[in-house]
């Protein structure tokens, strides 16, 4: 496969490329749907903002367990402490200590819609933690990304603004977009750029790597376990990293 047709427009090597000036605040949150999609989708940024001294904090809304919901030696409790685990080592390689982490544990593949219970309760969990920190910046999923998770993780975040005090800039990343057989068509009021992620590109890779459970074949008692393609991470380990932002 080659990665540069696996996104088309994003993979576009004539995306503006943008370096750490483009995105260095102070106080930023990377909001992940599950554990590790904000080492895949913001790895570089993570890394950049916190060689600043950027205050970075991490919230991951999603338990994680259903990568391996048949798995007897990881069952549902140890699945979820271990990719939470595997969560604190990638960050802590990308610079960001484990008490700027905040696992809120919904339920892998069922964060709560508007069209299903607990919608409320996991909107105020994300208020409430949103104005504790006051970013300036939050990165979040791409509003469109194909997996419902993702897409209601954006909602989730942009129901938890609403009224608030602040306008955080809201900078999407994709993920399940750079699977060619999952992708949708970019609209025309989003704005697409690269940030250059060169010098912290080896970091990034290396916290990639500690999502074990994700990438080999640690978890090897499930046939339907899931795990990230050689084809897919190559979307995820190049010197530059793909956002989007509504205009």
């Amino acid at each position: 496969m080659n990665p540069e047709a696996t996104l088309s427009p994003l993979a576009n090597p004539n995306l503006p490329l943008r370096t750490l000036a483009a995105i260095a605040k102070s106080s930023v949150l990377i909001v992940a749907p599950h554990p590790d999609d904000e080492t895949l989708g913001c790895g570089g940024a993570i890394a950049l903002l916190r060689s600043l001294g950027c205050d970075v904090r991490v919230m991951v809304l999603s338990n994680g367990t259903m990568s391996h919901p048949r798995s007897r030696k990881y069952p549902a409790s140890a699945l979820q402490a271990l990719r939470e685990s595997e969560s604190l080592e990638a960050l802590s390689i990308l610079g960001v200590a484990a008490d700027a982490v905040t696992f809120v544990r919904l339920q892998d593949g069922a964060i709560p819609t508007w069209k299903t219970s607990g919608i409320r309760s996991a909107i105020l969990a994300c208020r409430t933690y949103i104005t504790e920190i006051s970013p300036q910046t939050i990165f979040l999923p791409w509003r469109n990304d194909p997996h419902p998770d993702h897409r209601a993780s954006w909602n989730l975040i942009q129901a938890a603004l609403v009224d608030l005090p602040l306008a955080p800039r809201c900078i999407e990343y994709p993920i399940w977009d750079w699977d060619p057989d999952q992708r949708r068509d970019l609209p025309k009021d989003i704005t697409s750029w690269r940030l250059d992620i060169g010098t912290v590109v080896e970091l990034k890779q290396q916290a990639i790597a500690a999502y074990r459970s994700q990438t080999t074949d640690l978890i090897d008692d499930d046939p339907t376990g899931f795990r990230l393609s050689s084809e897919l991470l190559m979307n995820f380990t190049r010197s530059w990293e793909v956002y989007l932002e509504a205009e």
